[in-house]
């Protein structure tokens, strides 16, 4: 201790016992009697350490569930901004597939005719630009035809007989299957090979 704090100290314990003086020697005596001990005060600095102790773990496991929470929230909003246009997309399905029926229904020869040429040039840029569309938010046709059967992408509908695919191999598509990002929007509809009995 340096001579300046020890100064200190003496200052105060002459303040102190000028303070107590005239008073009753049963007012200075502790509560229970004993008097200032080592195992009164030993006691108080091992509860103030165990509280102090828990403290820190209940500060611990806050900025645990605050970490978790800012996660999932962080999480939550990236699918808002991945899948915000699910339900759009679900709806507009329906639009692609009458476009894809519009062109297949024209037939070849009529496709070339002046009268139609313009009707089909039409059509197919619609198509083309709906394409693009679902390409901007992440939508992407799901593979179907040669490809093995996939029950997380593909509805089986029917079994087709035939000895020119592997069983279970995915001989025609019905209606054609999407993807957002990396959930199904729709399977795919499909027609799957089997044995010929």
């Amino acid at each position: 201790m340096t001579d300046k704090n020890k100064d200190r100290d003496d200052a105060v314990d002459t303040e102190v016992a000028k303070e107590l003086e005239g008073v009753p020697e049963e007012f200075l005596a502790d509560d229970d009697g004993e008097g200032e001990g080592d195992d009164d005060s030993g006691d108080e600095l091992a509860e103030l350490r165990a509280e102090l102790e828990q403290a820190r773990q209940e500060v611990l496991y806050a900025k645990a569930d605050t970490q978790n929470v800012r996660r999932r929230m962080e999480k939550d909003i990236t699918d808002a901004r991945n899948y915000a246009a699910t339900g759009f997309a679900r709806d507009i399905l329906s639009v692609a597939d009458n476009l894809a029926r519009a062109i297949d229904a024209v037939p070849e020869d009529l496709r070339e005719d002046s009268k139609f040429k313009g009707l089909v040039a039409g059509i197919q840029a619609t198509q083309r630009e709906l394409e693009k569309a679902f390409a901007q938010h992440g939508i992407c046709r799901i593979a179907a035809m040669g490809m093995a059967l996939d029950p997380n992408q593909h509805q089986a509908m029917m079994e087709i007989p035939t000895d020119d695919a592997e069983p279970g191999t995915i001989v025609q598509e019905m209606q054609a299957g999407y993807m957002i990002k990396d959930r199904l929007l729709r399977p795919a509809m499909v027609g799957v090979a089997k044995k010929p009995e």
